[in-house]
């Protein structure tokens, strides 16, 4: 393989790509409840591709942006050593410096700051008001906590916060903000499936943690799995998906897509049989590199919940 080739391979494994589904389907979600929003209450607005696109590669430089900055921030906090489970992180490898890696991570938050400006000024027809300039706040925030989740000092996945801001940004702030950039309005029963969502986030975050427990707690990464311990985490873990299944279900069976019991079924009981599965090995587990696999399981299922509320939304 040529050194470029090498050079490649490295970025692409640094930008993490198989997280991109989980973001994905927090999108999915936004635009689906946007769709219910527009079809069923809102006759002035209709749901628009160039939106939803727009917010698609937003939300891919975004989570990109994360991926970097993570491997960059545990890369000078020495979290990325021989004792680390997972993949292999680009700069602990040797593959990618950390200078190259600062500028790429410059740059696409330029990007995603780019990326995110088009979206707003498609979604309020260049109208500059105050809800503009909220969204470049939540906008700036969102590319903040990419960055600080490991990034200099205070990184709040050093101090246990990780889960709650993963929540916040990965739940109510990505299916929130999608609704109201499609459809300019806000209910507070949206706050639900928000949260189905943000657990889902928490969920991979804490397979995440559990594998790296014993590392992140040698080099003083204090994560709530660290914090919390082996046996705990893993009863944390379960308490997120029971969660998860109070909030799913009691939106389904609130909105107005209840007739479509057939289609309501298919949403929910796919993506639970996954989990059941994945809940029944992570009890079982008893070699945090047996947690590494189960990451991938988490997040295409949250993917495919979101889809298939996405199609059943789509087409009815």
């Amino acid at each position: 393989m040529t050194e470029k080739r090498m050079k490649t391979k490295a970025w692409i494994s640094a930008m993490r790509l198989r997280t991109l589904p989980l973001s994905f389907s927090v999108i999915l979600m936004g635009s689906a409840i946007a769709i219910i929003e527009t079809n069923r209450y809102s006759s002035s607005r209709e749901f628009s591709w160039w939106i939803f696109t727009l917010t698609m590669v937003t939300t891919l430089l975004l989570q990109v942006l994360s991926n970097l900055a993570n491997d960059y921030g545990d890369a000078l906090k020495g979290a990325d050593n021989e004792g680390r489970i997972g993949p292999e992180r680009a700069i602990q490898s040797g593959a990618i410096s950390h200078k190259a890696m600062f500028k790429a991570i410059v740059l696409n938050a330029i990007l995603a700051l780019i990326s995110g400006i088009a979206l707003l000024l498609v979604a309020f027809e260049g109208e500059l008001n105050w809800i503009f300039i909220t969204f470049v706040l939540i906008g700036i925030a969102s590319i903040g906590a990419a960055i600080k989740y490991t990034v200099g000092k205070g990184a709040y996945g050093y101090s246990g916060l990780g889960d709650l801001f993963v929540f916040i940004f990965f739940g109510l702030v990505g299916v929130l903000g999608t609704l109201f950039l499609q459809a300019h309005e806000f209910r507070w029963d949206y706050v639900v499936p928000a949260a189905t969502m943000g657990l889902y986030s928490v969920a991979v975050l804490n397979l995440n943690n559990m594998r790296d427990r014993e590392n992140d707690k040698a080099v003083g990464k204090n994560t709530l799995a660290v914090k919390l311990g082996f046996r705990f985490s893993k009863i944390y873990h379960y308490s997120i998906f029971l969660l998860a299944y109070l909030c799913a279900p009691m939106y389904l069976i609130y909105s107005s897509i209840v007739h479509q019991f057939y289609g309501l079924l298919l949403v929910v009981s796919i993506p639970l049989l996954i989990h059941i599965i994945h809940l029944r090995k992570v009890s079982l587990i008893k070699d945090p590199k047996d947690f590494d696999p189960e990451l991938k399981k988490v997040a295409l299922s949250a993917f495919l919940f979101g889809l298939l509320f996405f199609f059943l939304v789509l087409f009815n």
